[in-house]
């Protein structure tokens, strides 16, 4: 659709959208909670065991509640921040992906 929005089909990413995602280092992949920054494999795994599986349940989510799925996961676990991770999921689901990528580069494990 060569990135027109009012043209071709809306449920994709156009190329250039696609590039800026490969160029900023993002998947455009709505269940990759990874992109967030202070979530990994295990992490991921226990939201989605939690019903968390797109970035649009994880903006979704209370703070609150991803402190109980980590703390209910054992110690390790509760060592995680995830105070950033609504906001960062609601960037990704919206397509914001250079303001999630200056979010980023302020976090640090997503603190």
């Amino acid at each position: 659709d060569a990135g027109r929005e009012d043209q071709g089909d809306m449920d994709n990413p156009s190329k250039i959208e696609q590039m800026a995602l490969k160029i900023l280092g993002f998947s455009n992949n709505p269940e990759d909670l990874k992109i967030v920054e202070g979530i990994g494999p295990k992490i991921e795994e226990l939201l989605k065991n939690a019903g968390i599986n797109t970035w649009a349940d994880l903006a979704a989510s209370a703070t609150d509640r991803l402190k109980a799925i980590l703390g209910e996961a054992g110690e390790n676990f509760r060592l995680a921040d995830p105070g950033s991770w609504a906001q960062q999921a609601a960037l990704a689901a919206e397509g914001r992906w250079q303001e999630l990528k200056d979010l980023q580069d302020r976090l640090s494990g997503g603190k």
